[in-house]
């Protein structure tokens, strides 16, 4: 018997293009919003949100016939924030500075919508291996995302990946002056490190995604 059916192979691949949770089912848009402006702080929450969603589609799987359904968003709750401390914690611990850097928005984490919304929709109505496929491909979705919109902003925004200059050397030396494509007249456009860039570039996808795929767009 196959590891991965092709249902079970669609729980993953959706999620990466024509069901993907920011761009199409516009959910988790704050955090695209806000942590974008530097490549790594995107992929370190695309990680920890893969995490998240990964084991707590498993926990909420594994309990969903003894949860009561009057206290079931409750339980759901308390097993992300149990999640969720546990990022915060390791990132404080490994990572301190980027830890800061992140800081409210790891804790925002609890109450990102894609997260609750899988639990609610899949987890709690389908069993463990399935529930983990799906809360992995919806967070790849949104870490996608999430990588293209930092890559962009942090590139033309600053001229970086990673806090490495890429781009050549903006101010240079008194002999050689700018280097790189600085040489030609090209500044770091300060806009694209502003929130109201993110929504822009994910307009601009969600606008290629429709084109590639007319069934996307709304009557």
């Amino acid at each position: 018997m196959a590891l991965l059916t092709k249902k079970d192979l669609k729980l993953i691949t959706d999620p990466l293009s024509d069901n993907n949770p920011i761009t199409i089912q516009v959910l988790g848009i704050c955090s695209a919003l806000a942590i974008t402006a530097e490549l790594k702080p995107s992929i370190v929450m695309s990680i920890a949100v893969l995490f998240v969603m990964g084991v707590g589609n498993v926990v909420i799987s594994l309990m969903r016939n003894i949860i009561p359904s009057k206290i079931r968003i409750i339980v759901q709750l308390v097993v992300v924030a149990s999640l969720v401390i546990i990022v915060d914690q390791v990132l404080k611990a490994f990572q301190y500075e980027l830890s800061k850097t992140l800081s409210v928005f790891i804790g925002l984490i609890i109450t990102n919508c894609i997260i609750m919304g899988r639990f609610e929709a899949f987890a709690l109505a389908n069993k463990p291996w399935r529930s983990f496929l799906d809360g992995v491909g919806n967070a790849l979705g949104y870490a996608v995302i999430l990588v293209i919109v930092g890559f962009f902003r942090e590139l033309l925004g600053s001229g970086t990946l990673f806090g490495i200059p890429v781009l050549g050397d903006p101010i240079g030396s008194l002999e050689t002056g700018p280097t790189g494509v600085y040489a030609f007249g090209y500044e770091n456009n300060g806009f694209m490190l502003m929130p109201p860039m993110a929504l822009i570039i994910v307009g601009l996808i969600i606008w290629v995604q429709r084109s590639r795929n007319k069934d996307l767009i709304e009557d």
